[in-house]
């Protein structure tokens, strides 16, 4: 027998069988709970039309390659004031609404950014590059994680929060900024968060709108290739071109470069697709 799969914060159990009607936006929200509903809110793609068992670990990311969820990590060790300084300097200086706090339940610190539209998983990761090189420069790049991942054909993404981690036996869970600290040696929880206490803490999350997203990525100014959390430090001298908040214009500048990994501007050709498909239809 088949065992029936569990279901977690970004997979209502609805969502979890291999067929199904596809649901209108009313139905699907009765069956969530609480802490369901905020993470299809914030981070999970726009409803799509059907939802199967091979895409619950890849929920966050959509059929098209994109995505609505970004996600930061500092981890081995878990260091409070390197992730602090990039949560308040996207507040401060990018004037973009607070990501959400997170303990990887193994040993890192996670922040979970939201955007109110998909963007192409390469735009997003880029971005979060950005943020790496801005804030977290004195910081061993392999001890940051960057989520969408997209070296591999297939863009990767972060595993459900709060969730049981197999490595350590401990959960993951968001927590509150004035808490966070104090899980800078203890980056987990030992018992399951409560699902009302996570769901109060995502309800304070807002999403980034298109508008303030590429005002974020001008400020930021050029993002350097995406780099992967086995890469070395990024290539200053080959400053990247790719300033232009414009995704259509920003994956052609991806895919058109000879110096970008090969993996990197197929997977900006994929995203690019839609683009191309539109303009035909007209």
């Amino acid at each position: 027998m088949t065992p029936r799969p569990i279901a977690t914060a970004f997979n209502p159990p609805n969502a979890l069988s291999r067929t199904v009607t596809p649901p209108n936006r009313a139905s699907l929200y009765l069956d969530m709970n609480r802490l369901q509903s905020e993470c299809h809110r914030l981070y999970l793609p726009h409803l799509p039309e059907k939802r199967d068992a091979d895409s619950v670990e890849s929920g966050l990311v959509d059929s098209n390659g994109t995505v609505r969820a970004m996600v930061l990590e500092v981890a081995r060790p878990a260091d409070w004031d390197a992730i602090a300084s990039v949560w308040q300097g996207v507040q401060v200086d990018l004037d973009l609404p607070a990501p959400a706090i997170a303990v990887s339940g193994v040993d890192g610190y996670q922040l979970w950014f939201s955007l109110l539209e998909p963007v192409p998983a390469v735009q997003a990761h880029a971005f979060l590059d950005a943020l790496r090189v801005r804030y977290l420069r004195a910081i061993a790049p392999e001890r940051v994680r960057l989520l969408p991942a997209v070296e591999a054909a297939v863009p990767r993404h972060a595993g459900a929060v709060p969730a049981l981690q197999v490595r350590s036996g401990c959960w993951s869970a968001f927590v509150a900024p004035d808490l966070a600290p104090m899980f800078a040696d203890t980056p987990w929880l030992d018992i399951e968060p409560g699902q009302d206490g996570q769901a109060d803490l995502l309800s304070c999350i807002q999403s980034i709108k298109e508008a303030d997203f590429r005002k974020a990525l001008e400020r930021l100014g050029p993002v350097t290739t995406p780099a992967t959390a086995d890469a070395g430090p990024a290539d200053t001298g080959s400053a990247s071109r790719y300033a232009c908040p414009d995704p259509k214009r920003f994956l052609l500048d991806v895919m058109n470069d000879d110096a970008v990994a090969l993996e990197l501007r197929v997977e900006a050709a994929k995203a690019l697709l839609p683009y191309f498909e539109n303009h035909t239809h007209r």
